[in-house]
């Protein structure tokens, strides 16, 4: 019993500081803030041992990669690597899939110039091993995952343009102006994750600071970016988040998002969107070079958030993280969700907040990235 429930903490420790942004592998080194950029400069065969295929990709690249492997099989790292041996080569799964990286990337690089449209997901769709017989169904397989490409603009011509939804999503949480009162907020509550249940904070300060601290059997697990660079919480020690992170955390970090979404993003289209909930919604999609690919579920309804669906951009395919909002109260003159939901290919949790409080002060130093000596 005691070896199943620490088993079960290292899980729940690992959604929980992963919070918002993507999931880290179990390969991955504690970064400190000196040696976060120096890492960015490198490429994954200079910073990582025995890179064969994958080489020439930047190093905070690899990860992600990997992750998106992981999830596309829905296996661990341990299905190619030997554990805590990373770069040992005796697997057979680990040859295999050099093969079939190589492979992808030709098909990709032959056929769809160099744009990642065929990927691991493709044929595993989840399972180690694709199947290669069709499977006699009732009715037509409905598609796994988010979808990720546009479909025909021409039969959406009909609906509300992006910027009346937008419009009406900031009306529908309190105005501009109100929103604009705000400049913090502290909400308590309870992190669900695994069957288990923890106390954490989150702690916002406007325009673009958040921290969420989690207590999983008595620990601390932080997730941090303070508007410039972001950290959080691994078993070895701190990791400091590459620029892909730092792009999908400072989204979440956003105070103002329904009056700040025109300045994080350049290109909206509307399409019609899945029903949330017994809800129908209109669905944004959100374009920038410079920021994950968004997508925003509206209730057609009321105008309030229901889905965002975030698309971190791998040299492999697409990790997708999905969060579900829900529980809309009104506090200090602006609604906010007192409930939501994360959810990877690897796993969920959902966060209910039982207490919030705005305009208080809130420690700077909670805001102060870990020292460069070891990040404790």
């Amino acid at each position: 019993m005691k070896h199943a429930s620490k088993a079960k903490w290292q899980v729940v420790l690992g959604l929980v500081s992963v919070f918002g942004i993507g999931i880290l592998s179990a390969g991955a080194q504690p970064q400190t803030q000196a040696n976060a950029s120096s890492q960015t400069q490198k490429t994954a065969g200079q910073q990582f041992k025995n890179i064969q295929v994958l080489k020439d990709i930047s190093a905070e690249q690899l990860i992600p990669s990997m992750q998106f492997i992981a999830a596309s099989l829905g296996v661990e790292c341990e299905f190619c690597h030997v554990e805590h041996q990373m770069e040992k080569d005796d697997k057979k799964e680990k040859q295999t899939a050099r093969k079939m990286i190589e492979m992808e990337l030709a098909i990709n690089k032959s056929h769809f110039n160099n744009e990642v449209e065929v990927t691991c997901y493709t044929c595993h769709r989840g399972a180690p091993h694709p199947v290669g017989v069709p499977i006699g169904l009732a009715e037509a397989p409905k598609p796994a995952g988010p979808h990720v490409h546009d479909e025909d603009a021409a039969a959406h011509a009909n609906l509300p343009t992006a910027d009346q939804i937008l419009d009406k999503y900031l009306a529908s949480v309190g105005g501009a102006e109100a929103l604009m009162k705000i400049k913090s907020r502290v909400q308590k509550g309870n992190l669900e994750a695994g069957g288990m249940q923890y106390p954490i904070e989150v702690y916002s300060q406007a325009p673009n600071k958040r921290i969420s601290v989690a207590h999983p059997q008595g620990r601390s697990s932080v997730t941090a970016f303070n508007g410039e660079v972001g950290w959080l919480s691994i078993p070895n020690g701190v990791h400091m988040m590459t620029a892909p992170e730092r792009e999908a955390a400072s989204i979440d970090a956003q105070m103002n998002l329904p009056s700040g979404l025109h300045d994080l993003y350049k290109e909206f289209r509307v399409r019609s969107g899945e029903e949330i909930n017994g809800r129908a919604t209109y669905l944004v999609l959100a374009r920038d070079p410079n920021m994950p690919l968004l997508r925003l579920y509206f209730d057609q309804e009321t105008g309030l958030l229901l889905r965002q669906v975030r698309l971190m951009e791998t040299p492999l395919g697409r990790n997708p993280t999905q969060i579900d909002y829900a529980d809309y109260r009104e506090t200090g003159g602006v609604k906010i969700p007192y409930q939501w939901t994360l959810m990877r290919p690897n796993g969920s949790f959902t966060i209910k907040v039982e207490q919030v409080q705005q305009n208080v002060p809130i420690d700077e130093k909670l805001f102060v990235p870990p020292s460069s000596e070891g990040g404790k």
